[in-house]
């Protein structure tokens, strides 16, 4: 193993957080975490540090939240980060803090054609100078943006107000408003939101989502519903989210959730809806729509970052 100095790179969700650690080339894999196992970032970094082979001199997180300067919270989870807190604490040299979204939209151009499903459009973007767009259902919604010259652009566009295009829809949504009040895009589309609209559609218990998506296909009628009323918000939300950032280069769907459900999302309104914006019906059709089925396509994102700045 290389003496070189290595940067730690690190995907942190709700639920869990994937490490590895850079040094000239590719991510080289290191430990998956549960985050409700460790009280806070720092004991989680220490843990993965001590299994580290050679010095480690920086880090780079991909925090799935908002992320403020050297400040960061997770949305779904208990974990707060301030890089100078952590820095010090691991005995690095710099921590640097990102936006999880922001690490998957660096990933894109790293994406190899057997990572990539096709589900709409056409096979390659009429303009490969055009932005790209990522949105992914997990733990939460995450949406981002690349742009021509590499710049990830991220907000919070998981947490937008979520629309109903039909009348089951809207059904669904003023149910899911006596729950929550807002109903943002991330309360149905993420895995607690497809157990939350099985509920809303006469589901007889709480389910997670790998148990809803396992009843579908049992032919519960109530999680067949579901799934389809997800795919179906999920493709106006990414029709949504082609149009605000102009991604005719494409858009990436990524998350946990999706790459088990190749099949249902190929069969379902998804692409329909994702097209189905009226006059920008044509905009929409020449946007190549694809899902993300690499493990942990944030890590390439950060990788390339690492290289970047150890380059310049």
């Amino acid at each position: 193993m290389s003496e070189a100095p290595a940067v730690l790179i690190g995907d942190i969700g709700g639920t869990n957080a994937r490490f590895a650690l850079v040094r000239d080339a590719g991510p080289e894999r290191l430990q998956r975490l549960t985050v409700a196992s460790f009280a806070d970032p720092a004991t989680a970094i220490a843990a993965v540090l001590a299994e580290a082979d050679g010095p480690v001199d920086g880090a780079l997180l991909a925090v799935a939240g908002p992320v403020t300067g050297p400040t960061a919270e997770l949305t779904n989870g208990r974990w707060q980060f301030d890089a100078e807190r952590l820095a010090v604490a691991a005995r690095l040299e710099k921590v640097v803090l990102l936006n999880d979204f922001a690490a998957q939209a660096l990933a894109l151009p790293e994406l190899a054609a057997d990572d990539l499903v096709p589900l709409g459009g056409p096979a390659e973007a009429a303009d490969a100078t055009a932005p790209l767009a990522v949105l992914g259902p997990g733990t939460g919604l995450g949406v981002a943006a690349l742009l021509a010259q590499g710049t990830p652009l991220v907000g919070e566009g998981g947490h937008v107000t979520l629309p109903a295009v039909t009348g089951d829809e809207a059904e669904v949504l003023e149910r899911l408003r006596h729950r929550y009040g807002h109903v943002s895009a991330e309360r149905v589309l993420s895995g607690e939101g497809l157990a939350a609209v099985y509920q809303a559609v006469g589901g007889r218990h709480a389910r997670s989502p790998s148990e809803v998506t396992t009843a579908a296909r049992d032919r519960d009628p109530a999680a067949e519903k579901a799934l389809a009323l997800f795919f179906g918000f999920l493709g106006t939300v990414a029709g949504d989210v082609a149009l605000t950032f102009g991604a005719r280069g494409g858009v990436y769907l990524a998350g946990g959730i999706l790459p088990r459900l190749v099949p249902e999302l190929r069969q379902s309104d998804l692409y329909p809806r994702f097209v189905s914006k009226g006059r920008f019906r044509e905009y929409l059709e020449a946007v190549p729509l694809r899902l993300v089925t690499h493990p942990d396509p944030a890590l390439l994102g950060l990788a390339r970052l690492a290289r970047q700045m150890r380059a310049g």
